[in-house]
């Protein structure tokens, strides 16, 4: 019998239920709500909620009037400010707290600094976000071959995209610290270092791995590349893309999922799992 373990910490973060309860509660009182992109990185549960009515836009200027909800990962500054001039249109910020606390880091940063280090994604949401508190300040580092970008003054701030790998982040900061004094704020949220902490222990007890989660989404991603480091892993996103010859031969399988994952998908999958395996 093949016996399936889901990690310790897996599937939605606090501020992606927040945002999601926010969202239920706001559509079940009014007509019209919008969310500003995709309000988390998870295709399959976005589409629920547009049944819900709660319907994605992308270009906001066309909303005339309802209920705009600021996705989780945050948006530019200028786009914020842009929106709240509009009459019509309530706005509401469903952004993670953990992103807002990032945010007013670098914006208070920003007011004396030379330069600003943000270690994360160059296009993703959350770091195109984070860039535009910092006036024009912000290098944004995604691995060490971009460090030789990084200037050298007096103080280098270092600040982190919330769902960065805490090593990577660590790595990157040593690297930095070769050329300036540096002075860390090490924005990563407690629900990614969980999450990975809990899926690499995982990895190392399993044959085979499935991660559960967006494929735009940047903390289930780092837990792929986490677990594939360890043992076979699969990034899915819903129980159609699983392949019964992964389990062949496999006596234990491990699952883990993103913080925008909903518990339904995961016990899809799991209940999927266990037909393929006759357990």
């Amino acid at each position: 019998m093949v016996k399936i373990t889901i990690a310790k910490s897996a599937g939605f973060c606090f501020g992606v239920k927040r945002a999601i309860d926010l969202a239920q509660d706001i559509a079940s009182k009014n007509s019209d709500v919008y969310t500003f992109g995709p309000l988390i990185h998870n295709p399959q549960e976005v589409a629920r909620l547009e049944k819900e009515n709660i319907k994605v836009v992308e270009d906001y200027s066309k909303i005339e009037k309802g209920v705009l909800v600021l996705r989780t990962h945050g948006i530019p500054l200028d786009i914020y400010e842009n929106l709240s001039k509009k009459e019509n249109i309530k706005i509401v910020d469903a952004a993670c707290p953990f992103v807002k606390k990032a945010q007013d880091i670098i914006k208070e940063l920003s007011k004396d600094s030379e330069q600003i280090v943000i270690v994360g994604e160059k296009k993703h949401p959350e770091v195109v976000a984070l860039v535009s508190y910092g006036k024009g300040k912000c290098l944004v580092v995604e691995d060490k071959n971009d460090v030789k970008n990084v200037k050298k003054t007096d103080i280098i701030y270092i600040v982190s995209q919330t769902t960065q790998s805490p090593k990577k982040f660590e790595e990157i900061v040593n690297e930095i610290s070769k050329i300036s004094q540096v002075k860390v704020f090490n924005t990563i949220c407690r629900a990614t270092f969980d999450r990975q902490s809990a899926a690499a222990k995982l990895a190392k007890e399993v044959d085979v791995m499935i991660v559960i989660g967006g494929k735009n989404s940047g903390n289930t991603t780092r837990l792929y590349q986490i677990c594939s480091n360890i043992t076979k892993t699969y990034h899915i996103e819903d129980v159609d893309e699983i392949e019964p010859a992964w389990f062949d031969k496999v006596e234990t399988v491990g699952i883990t999922a993103g913080a925008s994952t909903p518990d339904w998908i995961i016990e899809n999958i799991k209940r999927r799992i266990k037909e393929i395996t006759n357990c």
